[in-house]
């Protein structure tokens, strides 16, 4: 091979590229099991309760007391049975799911509204408005549960689902506005100039084009209230004195001083109130995540 030949494979190799930085071993894996242990241990923490709630129900009231954190041995299904034969379950199920369904509408409608007043029109105390809906998040219902049990007792309305539904919407709608009005302001206006042109009326470019747009931020704020009220227990108490219009957490606490003996029943009506919204929360969480992070970019 000649000295020719030689340099102009020299040339045509390709230079050697130095290893970077990154391709060097590193601890990156160390604290990624790290992280990894510690979120199972918040998710055990988490899940164990429920588990155990769950699979006590299985069990009779004598494998509970000889071995409260032990397995079925043999597993029983006659609370389950007995629970889903008793028509009070059904009857608080189903007060569960008016209740929850038309808070759920109501403050979806509602928010929706105000959310597109507070984001699209310029008036004089907008911004007053606006902060009067976020100091509603420094309000719990447990604050203010005694007016506005005088108040409910007051308009005729205890002993009735819409004591319990009304006061929910109220205090629902400042997350509600808070998570939607970023969605409607993101809204480009030459949409809305557009649809104008087009003979589009605010209306007609509220339900044509708003509502489609911000059906990330409906879907959160519906699953956040549907849950919350799937979930209220304080409201009702005061409210609700007839069994007859108990919802499911109020269910719960009846039934568990009604049969405090039977232990096994009363974990298994537990995990039955559980287990509705647990699945809603569980199909729907990616809503409620997708939801929160366009709220937080807009």
């Amino acid at each position: 091979m000649t000295a020719t030949s030689v340099r102009a494979a020299a040339r045509q190799r390709p230079p050697s590229r130095r290893r970077p930085a990154d391709d060097a071993p590193s601890t990156r894996p160390q604290r990624n099991l790290g992280t990894y242990f510690i979120a199972l241990v918040f998710i055990a923490v988490c899940v164990a309760p429920v588990a155990y709630i769950v699979i006590g129900g299985f069990r009779t009231n004598s494998q509970i007391t000889s071995s409260p954190a032990g397995f079925p041995s043999p597993w029983d299904f006659g609370n389950y049975a007995a629970v889903l034969s008793s028509g009070v379950f059904w009857q608080e199920l189903g007060n569960s799911a008016i209740a929850a369904v038309t808070t759920t509408i109501g403050v979806v409608v509602l928010g929706l509204m105000v959310s597109f007043v507070l984001a699209r029109y310029e008036f004089r105390g907008r911004g007053a408005l606006y902060s009067l809906f976020a100091a509603g998040l420094m309000f719990p219902i447990t604050v203010a549960i005694t007016p506005l049990y005088l108040l409910v007792k007051d308009l005729g309305l205890t002993n009735t689902l819409a004591g319990v539904i009304l006061p929910q919407i109220a205090f629902a709608l400042p997350t509600t506005v808070i998570i939607l009005v970023p969605f409607l302001r993101a809204i480009p206006e030459e949409l809305e100039e557009a649809a104008s042109i087009d003979g589009a009326s605010k209306l007609g470019f509220f339900f044509r084009m708003v509502v489609p747009l911000s059906l990330p931020g409906v879907v959160t704020t519906g699953i956040l209230a549907f849950i919350g009220s799937w979930n209220s227990y304080i409201l009702p108490l005061f409210i609700l004195n007839d069994a007859g219009s108990y919802t499911l957490p109020l269910g719960v606490q009846a039934f568990s001083s009604q049969y405090s003996v039977d232990t096994a029943r009363v974990l298994a009506f537990t995990s039955l109130s559980m287990i509705p919204a647990l699945i809603f929360f569980a199909v729907f969480q990616k809503r409620i995540v997708g939801g929160l992070t366009g709220a937080v970019k807009g």
